[in-house]
């Protein structure tokens, strides 16, 4: 089929190349020349792990192309997805739909024939519905079905969510769209991925929900994390025991700093909005993002408590600044607010990240950032993991020791076993277990 992807961002690209990986023909759009002139060379905007070697061999068969001319690219397309950002609105925190809209107006000028629009972009309940009213208005004589089809993607294992996915959404209020969609997904049949058909707004609930519930579900592990500490109990222990219940599951029952990234922030601020326009407030959601947002201030004060409450004049080494691994994003990372606060303390900061430092220099300022772990560790009163990077999770503690100042571990993702850390000589701090320990 002939598909075309409004938006080379993260779900654009993912969702582009994947289905050319499939054997359609997709032509990925975007406004951003410089963009669209790196993708042609074959250099990725981001990190994704597998991404570059799938657009790269799409792109050479011939299945996979880019390009800035939307009408071009739009008139002859069997299926075209909207797949362009929807922040938080600055002010209110609805979502900002203006690129969805403005994506619409623009392919509705260009539409030919039978043509299913598709709404890949996370949006609110109802946003098909102002889609399906802009291009009429825009193109009364454009046919066209709009569907939704919500993306579940996670960022370091994108390629593999896409092509072995729990379920494929798909939201629609024309069966002419069916048989479409139908074929869109057909070489995930052999995978047998389920095709959950269902009304448009449904589906938009649908993808809200689900970020919810797995925020909330972070979150509620979070806390208990913070009694365990209290009331000495290890929330490790906590988390396998109540995850083997079937009924609960052992997913996102990882206690750490707060979750952050591009979804759950933002949808679930999104979907609360949604909620108190309607007039049925989401408290357990709006719980939820109070919660996530006063625990990564918390977790500065948890390294600031580590080494003896004065930080003023130390410096502070900070390992993993993106939100999670394998990805370069760094937006809403705890790793932000944690080192605010260790500098609004008076510390220094150095950090290191394996992928995500040029994005982090954006964000965080007056940093040191290093080229590797122990140069970060080079002189530190402390050493704090923020991000959970595989290459973190066997440091030679022994040379740690040696080149810092003090040997404190702050290890706020519980990657290392308490006993190993104190037999090395250091003073520990985990997540959810009795606070501080030294040999």
């Amino acid at each position: 089929m002939r598909i075309t992807m409004i938006g080379s961002g993260y779900v654009g690209l993912v969702s582009g190349a994947c289905f050319a990986d499939f054997g359609h023909d997709v032509i990925c759009v975007d406004k951003d020349l410089a963009k669209i002139e790196a993708l042609r060379q074959g250099r990725i905007p981001i990190y994704e792990p597998g991404l570059d070697q799938i657009v790269e061999v799409n792109a050479r068969s011939g299945r996979l192309a880019f390009s800035q001319d939307l009408e071009a690219s739009v008139k002859d397309a069997d299926v075209v997805f909207i797949a362009v950002g929807t922040p938080s609105r600055r002010g209110d925190g609805h979502a900002d739909l203006s690129y969805v809209y403005a994506a619409a107006r623009e392919i509705a000028a260009h539409i030919t024939g039978f043509t299913v629009l598709v709404t890949k972009s996370t949006v609110p309940v109802g946003t098909g519905d102002e889609v399906e009213r802009i291009v009429r208005e825009a193109n009364p004589n454009a046919d066209i079905a709009v569907v939704s089809n919500p993306e579940f993607l996670r960022e370091g294992a994108a390629i593999e969510d896409f092509k072995r996915p729990d379920r494929i959404v798909i939201g629609l209020n024309d069966d002419r769209a069916r048989d479409v969609m139908t074929e869109v997904y057909r070489p995930l049949y052999l995978n047998q991925a389920p095709l959950v058909f269902t009304t448009r707004r449904t589906s938009e609930l649908i993808k809200y929900a689900a970020n919810a519930f797995l925020a909330m579900k972070i979150t509620f592990i979070n806390e208990i994390a913070d009694l365990c500490e209290r009331v000495d109990a290890n929330v490790q222990e906590v988390s396998r025991g109540i995850g083997l219940d079937g009924r609960i599951g052992s997913k996102f029952l990882h206690a750490g700093p707060g979750y952050g990234g591009s979804c759950f922030p933002k949808d679930t601020l999104a979907l609360a909005k949604t909620a108190q326009d309607y007039e049925s407030p989401l408290r357990l959601i709006e719980a939820t993002i109070s919660i996530n947002d006063n625990r990564k201030r918390a977790m500065g004060r948890k390294v600031i408590a580590a080494v003896g409450g004065e930080i003023r004049g130390k410096k502070i080494a900070v390992l993993g600044l993106t939100f999670k691994p394998n990805t370069d994003d760094m937006r809403d990372s705890p790793a932000i607010a944690i080192i605010q606060t260790l500098q609004d303390g008076g510390a220094r900061v150095s950090g290191y990240d394996p992928e995500g430092t040029e994005n982090a220099r954006k964000i965080i300022e007056d940093v040191d950032y290093a080229k590797g772990p122990y140069e970060a560790a080079e002189g530190a009163d402390a050493l704090v993991i923020v991000t959970e990077w595989n290459q973190f999770r066997a440091l030679d503690l022994a040379r740690l020791k040696s080149v810092m100042r003090s040997p404190v571990l702050v290890d706020l993702r519980n990657i290392y076993r308490k006993d190993e850390v104190l037999r090395h000589g250091f003073k520990y701090t985990g997540i959810g277990t009795t606070s501080v320990e030294s040999v």
